[in-house]
């Protein structure tokens, strides 16, 4: 049928059709929530939470997932007051102080008593979630004599080959910037100049350089001190390590708020105190493969004190993160781009 008799009939339809009444209420029980892709895959904690808050709410809870966190950030900056998310789940304590600028983000009403995150925490629009330390993780059967800090990866001549991911649109990749600048400082560009040569490839998001590092396509990759943790655990296998840095390790706290969209929707309050108490924790420990930020129901796997434990936690501000980003990016670029 072509479209010149599809048209008298659609205008017919719709000039007789019932006009269209409220949406039920269970319709209108839904809450929409960005976050990044190993959060909602099969193996990420997506899943369980997804079950566990709506048997509690009763609603709908949908996520929508982006490669990284800094792609969150730059997705809801995008679509502005149009946004669907009610809740963003992912940035880091890195992002927060950008992400407050877009005035996008509102104040959230949960007591932070029950977290407990390294140094401390208070902020009255994120709410933290999990937190871990970057770390390079290297696969034993390639690597025998892994490098003891972070100058020593940079500065050895060597031919091993590392796999990191992109500052722009990866947490990960924004909190191996921020580590460069915190041990190198104004010497930061030719560290990275030194260290290019070893890049083997920069990926968009964790996820992608992590499954080539674990299909053996390259023998080192920028992940966590807990991703040997996952390996242990659910695979049995102590082959993948963390190399342990003696300049510390930068500290992630990851976090989670409510948008302007949200702000009208009463499950976006709800799911933020549920995120800081067990149905939500007890899943981020071997799920997600990060140290819970709130409130447990039982005590971690025993692996998770085995693992390499920094003596020092780097971090920056969110202010400081502001301040100095996009130059820090900017000079990353310069060096990458050659």
């Amino acid at each position: 049928m072509r479209m010149k008799t599809i048209l008298p009939l659609l205008i017919t339809a719709l000039a007789t059709a019932p006009a269209a009444g409220p949406l039920p209420a269970a319709a209108q029980e839904k809450l929409t929530i960005y976050t990044y892709e190993s959060f909602t895959s099969d193996w990420g904690p997506g899943p369980q939470v997804e079950e566990a808050f709506e048997a509690e709410c009763g609603c709908d809870l949908e996520f929508i997932s982006v490669a990284d966190g800094v792609a969150l950030l730059n997705r809801v900056r995008l679509e502005g007051e149009g946004t669907r998310a009610d809740i963003v789940l992912g940035l880091d304590t890195n992002l927060i102080h950008d992400a407050k600028e877009t005035g996008l983000f509102v104040p959230h009403n949960v007591d932070l008593g029950r977290i407990d995150v390294p140094g401390g925490y208070e902020d009255d629009v994120f709410v933290p979630y999990d937190y871990g330390y970057f770390a390079f993780v290297y696969d034993t059967e390639a690597v025998s004599e892994p490098p003891a800090s972070l100058k020593e990866l940079v500065e050895n001549d060597s031919d091993l080959k590392i796999a990191i991911q992109d500052p722009r649109t990866s947490t990960p990749g924004l909190g191996l910037l921020l580590w460069m600048k915190a041990v190198y400082g104004e010497e930061a560009a030719a560290a990275w100049a030194k260290l290019e040569d070893k890049v083997l490839t920069v990926t968009p998001g964790w996820s992608e350089s992590y499954g080539l590092f674990t299909s053996g396509e390259v023998p080192m990759v920028l992940s966590y001190t807990t991703s040997p943790a996952y390996h242990r655990i659910a695979e049995d296998s102590e082959r993948y390590k963390a190399a342990a840095f003696k300049e510390g390790h930068y500290l992630q706290i990851e976090v989670a708020a409510k948008t302007t969209t949200g702000a009208g929707n009463p499950l976006a309050d709800q799911f933020l105190s549920f995120m800081i108490g067990p149905g939500f924790q007890d899943v981020i420990p071997e799920t997600n493969w990060m140290f819970p930020a709130g409130q447990t129901s039982e005590p971690l796997n025993p692996v998770f004190g085995e693992l390499v434990q920094p003596d020092r936690a780097l971090l920056f501000t969110p202010e400081e993160v502001a301040a100095n980003r996009k130059a820090w990016v900017d000079e990353w670029l310069s060096v990458m781009s050659r």
